[in-house]
């Protein structure tokens, strides 16, 4: 992915929110969501690349830069094969899939990551919470078979 196909960041969050309303729709799906911080980055064409210079005995030396570096966030809807007519044996990559990312200066950080957690929470409003009732049924039914003693030395209780 290189640098003239990065979104800018009002265009990454409408269509990440088209992203989330579409696999919310579904009723099923994931969406990957990724961050890092970008190195590499050219902010001028004429520029040489932003890396940190290597500093002598000290192993973390790339966790100092000079200068704060913008971040790539990065969100996919994961599908990344199509399984064929004999399944997991039979997998070719997926042109359709779903990819968007945008770099984010430092100076913007802030007000980005404000609207990157509205626009992840108003896409997780409607998911289901998972039903764990079945796992606490079988959970009680072991602890009615060990006795009643069983689940206090279960939980290190004496």
């Amino acid at each position: 992915m290189g640098a003239s196909q990065h979104l800018s960041n009002e265009d990454f969050f409408s269509q990440l929110s088209s992203l989330l309303e579409s696999t919310q729709k579904k009723g099923h799906g994931s969406v990957y969501l990724t961050q890092k911080r970008c190195i590499t980055f050219n902010t001028s064409s004429s520029s040489p690349s932003v890396t940190p210079a290597k500093i002598a005995d000290d192993p973390l030396w790339d966790l100092h830069p000079p200068n704060p570096l913008p971040l790539i966030v990065r969100a996919t809807d994961g599908k990344s094969h199509k399984l064929g007519p004999e399944g997991a044996k039979d997998r070719t990559k997926n042109a359709g899939k779903t990819r968007l990312s945008t770099i984010v200066q430092p100076e913007k950080m802030e007000a980005f990551f404000a609207r990157y957690a509205e626009v992840c929470k108003a896409g997780m409003q409607s998911l289901k919470k998972r039903d764990r009732s079945k796992r606490k049924k079988d959970k009680s039914k072991k602890q009615k078979k060990k006795g009643p003693g069983a689940a206090a030395a279960a939980d290190g209780k004496t």
